[in-house]
């Protein structure tokens, strides 16, 4: 919390040997520790080549030292970091030196979480932090670090500013209801809240991109046996990640792969084939696959061309009733007929061949489209679910009073409003419970 006396260390750089590392301190007790390791305590953001010293003042290490007062560092308070040679033995002899001192080691992401306590950042920037070290595309790192500059916080910002004046009205209005206010006009009541939907509309739309950038999409490959669901997985992964043999049940377990779009993440998982086995290994490759098929974003149901209408009938009232299934009619060069989307289907449906690839740019597009997904966008930022949850949270609150102006009394429109902001709080931070803050930082590395 603000003020908390501890002072906190920890290894900043990734476990393994490596060319540097690096120990870093937050809290009061930084300067100190600075003057017991390197002798002194270096000018400000000043880097110094220094002998890092243990109790003895024999030398554990030789590197370049950095001393950030509070409040402005990266956690706003005192911080000291020491960029040494990246041996674990090394790195572990010098931050048991810290904490020998007086620091503690730090908890994951505890740097950066007293950082946004701190007012250093918001709560959106601190987990942009998070998505740009756990970037797996340029893309993803891009929207992380506009995150990080603020692009989503501004655009929160705004519209909270738009809440608040129009709460500020509202609240009059309640105070001095013999007053002919402006506000009473329930036309403009209506024009300014449905305003204010299409302005959250937008950004909603823009964060779903943003979370797809940055966690991508989950296809699970699912059919009967000896379709072709493995021979798809390698030729999208561009390698033969899966046994591929005309043995049916050759795939038993569920095997994972991770690619990209145009910038769209995609974690694919081929699953074993659906059908009763009475092999006790195959079958409970079945259970898993039906695990995997419950919690996907994109079931691609594949079957062989030729599958009669009754078979995939039957093969699409066993999966769950919520799958978001796309079937894909594969071997389409025994047949001689065309690859490509079939029109009228329902669910949505494709043929192809995985053998001759006609019909898979098809479905790379088909898989962008069912994400909602429009290619790299320079100007957008990276999201999580939970910045949608609240968007959407702000969008039914306000979603009441724009449904019956007219009949809305001042204080349940108020409240609404008061409920749309609070939504929109939660997303910078301006509203905050331990247990979220706790869920949040707790997925960052411990140097960070």
């Amino acid at each position: 919390m603000p003020g908390d006396p501890d002072t906190i260390a920890a290894i900043a750089t990734p476990p393994g040997a490596g060319g540097v590392g690096i120990v870093r301190v937050s809290g009061p007790a930084a300067p100190r520790i600075a003057q017991a390791v390197l002798g002194g305590l270096p000018r400000p953001r000043l880097a110094v080549h220094r002998r890092f010293l243990d109790a003895s003042g024999d030398a554990l290490d030789d590197g370049v030292a950095l001393y950030f007062p509070g409040p402005r560092s990266y956690t706003g308070e005192d911080v000291l970091e020491l960029q040494g040679h990246g041996g674990p033995v090394v790195l572990d002899a010098l931050l048991e030196r810290c904490l020998a001192l007086g620091a503690r080691l730090a908890r994951p992401g505890e740097f950066t979480q007293r950082a946004f306590l701190n007012g250093r950042l918001d709560l959106a920037q601190a987990e942009a932090v998070a998505d740009l070290v756990a970037s797996g595309s340029r893309e993803a790192a891009r929207a992380a670090l506009r995150s990080l500059d603020g692009a989503l916080s501004r655009r929160v910002g705004a519209l909270t500013e738009a809440l608040t004046d129009l709460r500020a009205l509202v609240e009059a209005a309640i105070d001095f209801p013999d007053e002919e206010l402006e506000l009473l006009d329930d036309d403009r009541v209506a024009a300014r809240i449905g305003e204010l939907l299409e302005r959250i509309g937008e950004l909603k739309q823009q964060a779903r991109r943003g979370r797809l950038v940055q966690e991508g999409m989950r296809v699970v490959l699912a059919g009967p046996p000896n379709v072709g669901k493995s021979s798809l997985l390698n030729h999208l992964a561009g390698h033969d990640a899966a046994i591929v043999t005309a043995v049916p049940g050759t795939t038993r377990d569920v095997l994972r792969e991770h690619i990209q779009l145009d910038g769209l993440p995609l974690h694919l998982v081929d699953t074993a084939g659906l059908r009763q086995s009475p092999d006790a290994v195959e079958a409970e490759g079945v259970r898993r696959a039906r695990r995997e098929i419950e919690t996907a974003d994109r079931v691609l149901l594949m079957v062989e061309d030729h599958t009669a209408a009754a078979v995939l009938e039957g093969l699409l009232r066993a999966l769950p009733e919520h799958a978001r299934v796309t079937v894909l009619r594969n071997k389409v060069d025994l047949g001689g007929g065309a690859a490509g989307p079939v029109s009228g289907s329902d669910p949505p449906a494709l043929r192809l061949s995985v053998l001759t690839g006609a019909g898979l740019t098809e479905l790379r597009e088909h898989l962008k489209q069912c994400a909602g997904y429009q290619g790299p966008a320079r100007s957008g930022f990276s999201a999580r679910r939970r910045h949608l949850e609240a968007l959407e949270r702000a969008c039914a609150a306000l979603g009441a009073s724009a449904r019956s102006p007219a009949g809305r009394e001042p204080e349940l429109l108020a409240e609404d409003l008061r409920q749309a902001q609070l939504a929109l709080g939660e997303i910078t931070g301006a509203v905050t419970t331990e247990d979220l803050l706790g869920r949040i930082f707790s997925s960052f590395c411990i140097g960070k």
